[in-house]
């Protein structure tokens, strides 16, 4: 939840204005509802960093011509076998590429068990969890994996070598139940930093060092992000080395570009050409009662005693559903007012209709 949140935004109005903005800078509508399904399922789940929060990225880069908007391009297969497939995404939006690529990847794991598709020359992709929450509701484990640019300060290096370089894996369990992880591989993304310093905060510690390598409260004094673990001492090198995996299924194995090689965040002088992977695995080609074990699992984390009484435990996903659920019973997403703000000052900057909300 977003604290000191006072206003409401009905999903199918966060949805109208994200296509709106987009269409405004000269993208597709089939594209600029992508990345609209994406971005509402990202703030709907509370995964405010991924949300409208990016909105204004995914704008810059189409308006300095470093995202494809030709109505005739779309991601391509370059190379495929019954089981994997490498796609060139042509440089449009990373939702595209990726919804592309699971669906490919879902549709070989139900011919051949699992699907396994690695994509180049695509962009920020949003939510990993979106990709694997859409291989799940067709019966499938789904995990999805994206490079990002040089965020990340490895343990005993000062210069930034790797992204947050995200993960995700969601398997379905019994009655609608599920196990969804989705993760950085740095203590958090960059889209937590700009939302603390959008909302005046400090930031908490193991986040992030500035640019003399010291660790810092202070968001506009972020140089670098600290990977999963933080130092050295508390097993950043474990959160180093996921960040190194995820790089060599995306940038290595696709051709993409990797590690240095990618742009900066918000650089808009060159195409991101990000690597990007899906796996989708269809449990029925495994043991049977897949989800009746998963459900067994889940439920037996969940009951257990918790060590702060009124805290119970939880599973990947749960707080999700808490979010999802409070959003349900409010009518729509809550923002903080400067996200709102930031929201009228981008629709105002393209000449379109502001975003309604409803105060509470």
């Amino acid at each position: 939840m977003t604290e000191g949140a006072q206003n409401t935004v009905p999903k199918s109005e966060l949805h109208s204005f994200t296509v709106r903005c987009m269409e405004a800078v000269g993208t597709k509508t089939a594209h600029a509802s992508a990345l609209a399904d994406l971005l509402v399922s990202a703030d709907y789940r509370g995964h405010y960093s991924h949300g409208l929060n990016r909105l204004d990225m995914y704008v810059n880069e189409v308006k300095a011509g470093m995202t494809s908007t030709g109505q005739d391009v779309e991601p391509s297969v370059v190379k495929e076998t019954v089981a994997t497939a490498l796609v060139e995404g042509h440089n449009v939006l990373g939702p595209v590429v990726g919804k592309f690529c699971i669906d490919l990847a879902v549709k070989k794991a139900k011919e051949a068990g699992i699907g396994f598709v690695t994509a180049r020359g695509s962009n920020h992709f949003g939510i990993a969890g979106w990709y694997g929450l859409r291989a799940m509701e067709s019966g499938c484990i789904g995990m999805a994996f994206t490079n990002t640019s040089p965020l990340m300060v490895p343990t005993r290096a000062k210069k930034q070598t790797l992204g947050t370089n995200p993960l995700c894996m969601a398997a379905p369990a019994n009655n609608d139940d599920s196990f969804v992880l989705d993760m950085a591989t740095t203590s958090v993304a960059l889209g937590k930093i700009e939302l603390q310093d959008r909302k005046g905060e400090d930031m908490p510690s193991g986040w992030a060092l500035d640019k003399d390598g010291k660790e810092t409260h202070k968001p506009k004094e972020y140089a670098g992000l600290l990977p999963l673990g933080g130092a050295e001492q508390s097993s950043g090198y474990k959160g180093f080395g996921l960040a190194m995996m995820v790089e060599i299924f995306c940038g290595i194995l696709s051709g993409a570009n990797f590690g240095p090689n990618i742009r900066s965040w918000k650089e808009f002088g060159k195409v991101a050409n990000l690597g990007q992977c899906f796996i989708a695995i269809d449990p029925s080609a495994f043991a049977d009662g897949f989800s009746d074990r998963l459900s067994n699992l889940i439920d037996y984390c969940r009951n257990l005693e918790p060590a702060e009484e009124g805290k119970p435990v939880l599973v990947a996903g749960d707080p999700e559903r808490e979010h999802m659920k409070e959003c349900d019973q409010r009518g729509g997403i809550p923002y903080h007012p400067n996200q709102i703000t930031f929201a009228h000052d981008l629709a105002d900057r393209l000449g379109i209709a502001r975003m309604k909300t409803l105060s509470v």
